[in-house]
């Protein structure tokens, strides 16, 4: 079936936002009093700050409530956001999605980041008129490795699975991608550590390698 749909991940695909999310985590952490080992924080990776934060609560026998720590950690992103002078886009992204917009390739995004965050990202790069739709997984009753949000990405893309291709970075997201039977192109980021990229169809450390011509022999 040929490709006619790209359905992205955010985080650690379009825009490096793991740095400051992990930036706000610490200190949020910090303010919580609770020591959060590099193993679980990795194992955040590509999850809504719903499941983390009901994780932490779990995890150390919190008092505050889910919305009380989003907001703490989410007031430390905003501030990063605005003020991190390395924070850009993923190199070669750009040059990908013009690529595959120049070439009627559908267009979705798909992030367990808040609807907020993904807005803030979009008008900061202004990468609106690229993207045909936009889903957050923070809005939805299961979150990555739940397939939901790709499958209802492929809905809104109104393409077959088999017609679509999601780009991921995350062992949580690469899992959801291969639940909803979808091809996945693992992203290697230098910002994802200690991802499983075993049930990705291909891996990959360019976005020059997920041109058209050099994926044709996959769709």
């Amino acid at each position: 079936m040929p490709l006619k749909a790209v359905l992205f991940d955010m985080d650690g695909v379009i825009v490096d936002t793991e740095p400051l999310h992990r930036k706000a985590y610490f200190k949020t952490f910090n303010d919580l009093g609770i020591d959060v080992s590099e193993e679980l924080y990795a194992s955040f990776t590509g999850a809504s700050t719903k499941r983390v934060c009901d994780t932490l609560i779990q995890e150390f026998n919190l008092k505050q409530t889910y919305e009380e720590i989003a907001k703490t950690k989410r007031d430390y992103f905003k501030e990063y956001f605005y003020n991190d002078e390395e924070f850009d886009l993923i190199s070669g992204v750009r040059e990908l999605i013009q690529h595959y917009y120049d070439n009627g390739i559908k267009l979705i995004l798909a992030s367990s980041a808040t609807m907020a965050t993904i807005n803030m990202v979009f008008e900061k790069f202004e990468l609106e008129r690229y993207f045909g739709g936009k889903i957050s997984g923070a809005d939805l009753k299961e979150s990555k490795p739940h397939p939901e949000v790709f499958l209802l990405a492929a809905e809104m893309a109104n393409e077959p699975v088999e017609n679509c291709m999601v780009i991921e970075d995350s062992t949580n997201g690469i899992l959801a991608s291969h639940r909803a039977n979808i091809f996945c192109a693992a992203y290697r980021s230098p910002h994802s550590k200690n991802q499983d990229y075993t049930l990705a169809n291909i891996v990959v450390s360019d976005y020059a390698e997920l041109e058209l011509d050099k994926i044709s022999k996959y769709f």
